[in-house]
């Protein structure tokens, strides 16, 4: 009798999985509202009433979708940064293995994507909860570069993090939307480069940026 169950454990796992990322293909492909069920069944190889044998609806697949996929990927994220000591080295494996899994799945990274940056409410909690744990990844680690020295102790945490976020961000972006095929991951390295050594000439300093106490309020 255990043996049957952990055997319809695995079948149920396996078909709420598959159904899962046939949504995903779904969802991305023609978006979420466009999508109905009848397509993600059929995507999925399954009848159209198998989906609500593991899901209450198209709304729940999308909350479910933050809940369980993308969770296991922030828990990689943390996972890589673990792996080394420096912050400019946790850093660099935040950035990597960020792109690696977006590239992995573009699919995955398409509605990702798209729906953090609509004003949905159906999965808002999941899409904060996320947020929250990619704010606190990099938080740590800026925190622990200021510590170090190797990172500037002169900054703003909250528009270090905003900066970091909104590049790696935006490279996904112009990724998931551009005509030519190219390696994502590549980017990594030089994004690193780039938060780490900015644009700028270090030996020209312009004195009439704002001062940290103006950016301070500035985010606040």
């Amino acid at each position: 009798m255990e043996w049957e169950c952990i055997i319809k454990t695995k079948d149920k796992n396996d078909k709420y999985q598959r159904i899962l990322q046939a949504a995903i293909n779904v969802f991305a492909q023609q978006g979420f509202y466009q999508a109905t069920i009848s397509q993600v069944a059929k995507e999925a190889g399954v009848a159209d009433g198998t989906i609500y044998l593991y899901f209450k609806s198209k709304d729940d697949i999308l909350i479910q979708f933050f809940s369980d996929k993308t969770k296991l990927i922030f828990e990689r994220f943390r996972e890589e940064v673990k792996k080394v000591n420096s912050a400019i080295d946790k850093l660099g494996n935040l950035i990597r293995i960020h792109l690696e899994e977006f590239q992995r799945d573009r699919n995955m990274a398409m509605v990702y994507q798209i729906e953090t940056h609509q004003n949905y409410r159906i999965a808002e909690d999941q899409i904060k909860e996320m947020s929250k744990l990619y704010l606190d990844i990099v938080s740590e680690i800026v925190e622990q570069g200021q510590a170090e020295g190797s990172m500037r102790r002169d900054l703003y945490v909250g528009l270090v993090k905003r900066f970091i976020i909104g590049a790696v961000d935006e490279v996904i972006n112009t990724w998931l939307h551009s005509d030519s095929e190219y390696d994502l991951a590549s980017m990594a390295q030089p994004l690193v480069d780039l938060f780490i050594r900015g644009v700028g000439n270090v030996g020209e300093r312009n004195n009439r940026l704002p001062g940290r106490e103006i950016l301070q309020a500035r985010m606040t």
